[in-house]
């Protein structure tokens, strides 16, 4: 039985000015709580990446001057990177998605090693086999950059080798951190559709079932007073 086709994506999605509901081809995808942990921690970490290269690269350390001051925020901003997520941990959509980017499915590798795995055919769930990559590598780096940041700051308490150690890693991880930021801006750029799922929670069904098909059906089979909780909560 084939499948109804799915709104085009160019289909208006506009409503009259006072109108609060939501068309029917758009479907939540993050809720409120979910896009201020991604923001907060965004923030966060562009923040230690640009205190980092003032901190590190003479050119731009001359020119903003007051090394001390950057320092104390790039500490303290570290500090507080993972207090987000751990705030994220108390809503449930947000402890259902990282369980959700902690499982690797045989169609996410199909995702990753096919050279077009953006025409729909590979029936990837709500985050590709890229994003939960880029999930894991962020939740380490930030575990690994605060625990070598801890050794540098309290530097007297710890072995010389640990020092030695510890700095290595955190300015080596810095430039992959960078990079990898680097790279999800860039993917975010091509698709303006994600951009706006993550700004304000809804993306169009045709959007998701080219992009995520078995998300879409995992939704389509929820029970409709499960979904209307989540999206009166978004």
């Amino acid at each position: 039985m084939t499948r109804p086709a799915e709104p085009d994506r160019s289909a208006s999605t506009a409503r009259p000015r006072g109108d609060r509901s939501r068309p029917a081809q758009l479907i939540l995808r993050f809720t409120r709580g979910e896009r201020w942990v991604h923001r907060a921690t965004g923030v966060l970490m562009l923040i230690c990446v640009g205190t980092a290269a003032i901190l590190y690269l003479g050119p731009l350390s001359v020119a903003v001057g007051r090394r001390r001051l950057v320092a104390d925020i790039h500490i303290y901003t570290g500090l507080a990177l993972p207090a987000p997520i751990l705030v994220g941990w108390l809503l449930a959509p947000f402890r259902r998605d990282a369980r959700r980017l902690n499982r690797f499915t045989r169609d996410d590798w199909r995702w990753l090693s096919s050279r077009t795995r953006r025409d729909g055919r590979i029936p990837v769930g709500k985050f590709n086999g890229g994003q939960k990559l880029n999930a894991a590598f962020t939740v380490g780096a930030i575990i690994v950059m605060l625990g070598t940041g801890v050794v540098m700051r309290f530097a007297n308490g710890w072995p010389v080798s640990y020092r030695t150690g510890a700095t290595f890693v955190h300015d080596w991880l810095a430039y992959g951190i960078a990079a990898v930021i680097a790279g999800h801006l860039y993917f975010a750029g091509r698709d303006p559709t994600a951009r706006g799922g993550m700004r304000t929670g809804w993306v169009p069904r045709g959007w998701a079932r080219r992009e995520h098909a078995a998300w879409l059906d995992e939704l389509d089979e929820e029970p409709l007073a499960d979904r209307s909780t989540e999206e009166h909560r978004s």
